[in-house]
């Protein structure tokens, strides 16, 4: 086998493992949230039970993210993987098989675990298998696939739970899990971050963080934000993540150095992407309620009418990845967080409780073209504005940061629905949710500014150098 055969075997192995295993961890985001009626009808359990199988899943996600990439740098990227991987297929059938709403709520928790140690690294070692040239369009194939089951979660779990049962949005994790294992060990080069110890105070101050201030914007909304445990998790989070970031400028070996944010491209992106994540995330929580609630579909209607948005990525985000290669990520990055902005902003203006899909469509159009735009090119912007050897703990922040902004996002929309209209009428839905579409609107909007201030293509970082991967890419054939 020649050396070039070698590299586009390994290269295109690693994307479909890496992609399906992205697609996996960011669906279980929000393919519970169209399931939920049947899970209480099935397991019992009041509201606040059901939040939590929801909520589960993102805090232990979340929390984790950056010590799953740490772990991942210092003990082997591949060997974490797999790891990650085998805890979230584990996770998955015993949340199928959960007899009582306690053991779902403890296996969602365990599969946020096993995705927070498997997500970061799909970056990474994906990096490391393809060619530098050809990476645009690799991010842009892994970005629209990981796209597309963040926002085809209602679908996905709508569907399965109309036509077959609620279990099987977790069974749907188990083929798919137990195929990519023994890939991953075959087919994925192992690789290593910069080999430094572990960083115990800064993991325990970064989680201790993430976990107070992202349970704090999960139960704002159900326990009200002026409640004890609210606030005390918002504050003392607070605090940890502010200890953190002093600490880690002081370590000589820290989980995230700080140094990173001085570079405009990785502190601009990562910005971008907490805000876009925020705008998003909200969004889509409530317009799939009121496709369903307001409007009348069914679940399954309801994600196929969303598809000229949710499915663009499949169509675009690969293009998205081409342009990135030719004309660097920043302009194809803002471009899209505008277009993701305007669409949310027209569907703000034209929903009503009667409102055709004729008069949707084009803000679903526009808004999924502007998703696509967005994902490929975030992903290069984050990997490219550091050394490879941080590659991995970087991918981490950036995850991270989205799940945080996914949390808030779904907290601060709730909140401008509450104080705006309800569930009572399909009036004071869409009274509620307008406000909260401008806010998503603008929050996306401030995201399209943060992305302008990376600094342009010839200023965007330092590239991996092509060399480098090399070495991976013929063992990852063999």
């Amino acid at each position: 086998m020649s050396q070039q055969t070698a590299r586009r075997g390994g290269a295109a192995w690693a994307l479909v493992i890496t992609s399906v295993a992205g697609f996996m961890a960011a669906l279980d985001n929000l393919v519970v949230t169209t399931a939920l009626p049947s899970i209480r009808e099935d397991l019992g359990g009041g509201l606040h039970d059901l939040e939590w199988t929801v909520s589960a899943y993102t805090l232990t996600f979340a929390v984790l993210l950056m010590f799953g990439a740490a772990l991942g740098d210092r003990f082997g990227r591949r060997r974490l993987f797999i790891a990650g991987l085998a805890v979230f297929t584990g996770a998955s059938a015993a949340a199928a098989m959960a007899p009582g709403i306690d053991s779902l709520i403890a296996a969602r928790a365990v599969q946020g675990a096993g995705a927070a140690v498997m997500m970061p690294l799909t970056l990474t070692l994906l990096t490391a298998a393809v060619p530098a040239a050809k990476r645009g369009m690799a991010y842009g194939i892994w970005g629209a696939v990981n796209g597309l089951a963040v926002a085809s979660g209602p679908l996905v779990g709508g569907s399965l739970t109309e036509h077959i049962s609620w279990q099987w949005i977790f069974w749907l994790n188990v083929p798919l899990g137990l195929a990519l294992l023994p890939l991953a060990r075959l087919r994925l080069a192992e690789s290593h971050g910069t080999g430094a110890p572990l960083d115990v105070p800064g993991t325990l101050l970064a989680s201790g963080g993430l976990f107070g201030i992202v349970y704090g914007l999960v139960r704002g909304p159900v326990d009200g934000w002026t409640g004890g445990l609210v606030l005390t998790g918002i504050f003392a989070g607070t605090a940890l993540l502010t200890g953190f970031v002093l600490y880690s400028t002081r370590a000589k070996n820290p989980m995230l150095p700080m140094r990173l944010f001085r570079s405009r491209a990785f502190a601009g992106i990562n910005a971008a992407s907490l805000l876009m994540f925020l705008g998003m995330f909200g969004s889509i929580f409530l317009l799939s309620q009121y496709m369903q609630g307001v409007l009348g579909y069914s679940p399954t209607e309801a994600g196929l009418r969303m598809l000229p948005w949710t499915g663009m990525p499949m169509l675009i985000a690969p293009i998205a990845g081409i342009l990135a290669d030719r004309i660097g990520g920043r302009p194809v990055v803002a471009t899209g967080l505008f277009l993701q902005a305007l669409g949310l902003g027209y569907m703000a203006v034209v929903a009503t409780t009667d409102a055709s899909y004729g008069s949707q469509l084009p803000a679903l159009i526009v808004s999924g073209i502007g998703m696509a735009l967005y994902f490929a090119p975030a992903s290069h912007l984050v990997m490219s504005s550091v050394r490879p050897s941080e590659q991995g703990i970087a991918s981490g922040a950036n995850n991270a940061l989205r799940e945080v902004g996914g949390a808030l996002g779904i907290a601060v929309m709730a909140s401008i629905f509450a104080a705006q209209g309800g569930y009572e009428t399909g009036r004071t839905f869409v009274d509620g949710m307008r406000p909260a579409l401008v806010t998503g609107s603008a929050v996306v909007a401030l995201a399209g500014i943060a992305a302008l201030l990376i600094p342009a293509r010839r200023h965007a970082g330092r590239q991996p150098a092509p060399a480098e991967p090399a070495p991976a890419l013929e063992t990852a054939a063999h």
